[in-house]
Order: C-alpha cells, then sequence, then structure tokens
C-alpha cells in the first residue's frame, strides 16, 4: 500500500516513513510544497494530511488529485506519531 504525508514536521519525516513502513506501507513524505506539487503526489492508495503543519494551497491541491483519481484523504489537525498510528491501524495492517 502506498500513502502520502502532506504536512507534518520536517524532522519528524524520516520518522513518519518508518511508521508506514512498519505498517506495510511505502510512504512519501512532503513537508514543504516543491514545484510540480500535484504531479509528484503521485496516484496513492491513500493520502493523509496534517492540517495544522500544512498550507491552505497544498490542502487545495490534495484534494483536487483524490477528487480527480478518487483518492481517500484522511485530514489529521495532530502532526504527532500517534495520530498518525491511528489513521494507518485503520488502512494498513501491523507488521509482526
Amino acid at each position: 500500500m502506498s500513502v502520502v504525508l502532506v504536512g507534518g514536521n520536517d524532522r519528524m519525516a524520516t520518522r513518519y516513513k518508518d511508521i508506514c513502513k512498519s505498517y506495510k506501507c511505502k510512504a512519501k513524505v512532503f513537508t514543504q510544497m516543491p514545484s510540480d506539487f500535484e504531479n509528484k503526489l503521485g496516484t496513492p492508495d491513500l493520502m493523509i494530511v496534517f492540517t495544522n503543519t500544512c498550507s491552505h494551497k497544498m490542502v487545495l491541491r490534495v484534494n483536487s488529485k483524490s477528487a480527480k483519481n478518487n483518492i481517500p484523504v484522511a485530514k489529521i489537525h495532530n502532526a504527532s506519531v500517534n495520530a498518525l498510528k491511528t489513521v494507518l491501524e485503520e488502512y494498513c495492517k501491523v507488521v509482526s
């Protein structure tokens, strides 16, 4: 399963990827908005948006991409590890 994380803390990007890996998910993390952002998102199985650390412009791009490709979007206000784990438990399986 592929996951795209939008927003979050720059220092936590590697930790976000490791957590997703433990749930059998391959993750891309965008803490800042790069050029050509909508194309770099790709077509993942799930998009997770940390709304408190993400620009409004990034959220709009994620919403338009998800509407075009019918991709589920989980919006979390908090960019914590526990909040990410809660969402991943809904969508992914834990590696034993």
